[in-house]
């Protein structure tokens, strides 16, 4: 094996003084698909921003090594000029801006000083063109686009640059399986193409399918190193370094039976866009026992999502038919404050966005869906406010200093259960998961099945939302199918089956 492109050597960083990556050794080898996997809060993203100059060289220990010879980045441009660009989790492209403009953000092309757009729109369709991006108009606004399209010209952006490496952190965590194939087979024609790519994924099928080499971090140590092209790897193997111990069954068994006392029935329920009067849920019907985890299974577009914030209170006003009855009474919710009054809890798949205020801190977050439970007149009870969150904060494992961490801070797992945490505050007694595993690592995946397990066995009701077909079989008493915003199937969990879902899914 011949001198890396890339490697890095002894690399050490802290945070306020709290240690995140100790003595790491990574390296990448020319044209190759190299992946960093690892738990949430493992260095990862630290790393990577490290090798793209987002950390610039005073602001950590070690060394960086480019062909051999030893480099030092400043910032971000000097990174990008010796051929390094990265692609961060979260798409940073400027929403009220074009595609071409936003390729070109901050390398304009220029006749004289005036921007050349003509030839901006024209360099933009031939990126596009080269990332399958080709039905992507360069004049659209970049808020206009699918996430899956928003992806693409981020690759698009960063090859305008002609890196040599292109870094790539958590590409296909919002997309849809068939979006996250197409981006994988991408990656391998950009490979055939001359750009070494480093993606950092937590979904493991996916590094088994395009990887080269693997580096398997774990608390800020390098714990593994896989050469793909010489030795069998598995995910068996993968996950034993990732979480330092061996997970033989990723769901946890029931250990408890759900009650035969239907918590949630819903009858003939329709959610409607007004707008265009679509049905987007049409004639639902199904319920949720004391006890039970029921999954909720469905390609993209099907309803799942509609259907879980429409029985949570309405928040986006669909035109609604149909009833809800809980506990055997027939209710109705005007919003979602009210179905929080009656014991029903919303947990959203867009913890960024709609779950969580990432510039406050942890404490601030968990309380905040039930402040008047900690109020003593008109003034919060800090002393009971700091309690209650380092409650949750050792119950579900948050890894953080204290409770006065921002949550921004966190890493994305971490972040999940901070949302987990805010929702059980509120004690709910039905609870809808839409996606509660998105973008998290294996290990903090098996705590949040163990948390669901927990709850189901005090009661709880449960409707896990979740495009991940494993997950549903893994997790679920009882499974429904959704298709074009209909049920188009329910199975016990001894008799579903990938085929017999999908069967449903497709249907």
């Amino acid at each position: 094996m011949g001198t890396p492109l890339i490697e890095l050597v002894n690399v050490s960083k802290s945070f306020s003084g709290v240690q995140v990556l100790f003595d790491v050794n990574f390296k990448v080898q020319p044209n190759e698909i190299h992946c960093l996997v690892g738990e949430n809060g493992a260095g990862k993203s630290t790393l990577m921003k490290i090798l793209s100059g987002v950390y610039p060289y005073d602001e950590y220990e070690g060394e960086i090594r480019l062909e051999g010879y030893p480099v030092k980045f400043f910032g971000i441009k000097d990174s990008e000029k010796a051929g390094i660009s990265i692609i961060h989790q979260d798409l940073s492209l400027v929403p009220e801006m074009t595609v071409y403009e936003n390729i070109f953000l901050g390398n304009e092309i220029k006749k004289g000083n005036v921007i050349d757009v003509f030839e901006e729109i024209q360099r933009a369709r031939e990126l596009l063109s080269k990332v399958k991006g080709e039905n992507i108009n360069p004049t659209s606004k970049a808020k206009d686009l699918s996430v899956s399209m928003q992806q693409l010209v981020e690759i698009a952006k960063a090859l305008s640059k002609n890196p040599k490496v292109l870094i790539l952190d958590e590409p296909t965590s919002a997309l849809s399986e068939a979006e996250s194939e197409n981006l994988l087979l991408l990656l391998k024609e950009l490979k055939q193409q001359g750009v070494t790519i480093i993606l950092i994924s937590h979904r493991l099928k996916e590094v088994l399918q395009v990887a080269d080499s693997i580096t398997v971090l774990r608390d800020g140590r390098t714990v593994a190193y896989f050469d793909c092209k010489s030795e069998e790897v598995d995910e068996k193997k993968i996950i034993n370094y990732m979480v330092g111990r061996e997970i033989t069954n990723l769901y946890p068994p029931q250990e408890t039976k759900p009650s035969e006392e239907v918590a949630l029935e819903v009858k003939n329920w329709s959610a409607i866009d007004h707008k265009t009067g679509r049905y987007l849920v049409k004639d639902v019907n199904l319920n949720i026992k004391k006890g039970e985890i029921v999954g909720l299974f469905g390609l993209v577009g099907a309803g799942r999502t509609e259907l879980g914030l429409s029985l949570f209170g309405n928040p986006y006003r669909y035109l609604i038919r149909g009833e809800i009855i809980l506990r055997g009474k027939k209710v109705h919710f005007k919003k979602p404050g009210d179905a929080i009054k009656h014991g029903m809890l919303y947990l959203t798949e867009d913890r960024k966005e709609k779950g969580l205020i990432l510039i406050n801190t942890i404490r601030e977050n968990v309380t905040l869906s039930n402040l008047k439970a900690l109020a003593k007149g008109l003034v919060v009870d800090e002393t009971e406010e700091i309690a209650v969150a380092q409650d949750f904060q050792r119950k579900l494992n948050i890894k953080a200093r204290n409770v006065e961490v921002k949550v921004s801070t966190l890493s994305g797992g971490n972040q999940q259960k901070v949302l987990v945490a805010k929702a059980l505050f509120t004690e709910p007694e039905i609870i809808i998961l839409d996606e509660p595993t998105r973008g998290i690592d294996v290990g903090a995946k098996y705590e949040i099945y163990m948390l669901m397990r927990q709850l189901a066995s005090e009661g709880k009701a449960i409707l896990l939302i979740s495009s991940e077909l494993p997950e549903i079989l893994g997790m679920s008493d009882r499974i429904y199918v959704m298709s074009k915003g209909r049920i188009t199937g329910e199975l016990k969990a001894e008799e579903a089956n990938q085929e017999n879902v999908m069967a449903y899914a497709v249907s």
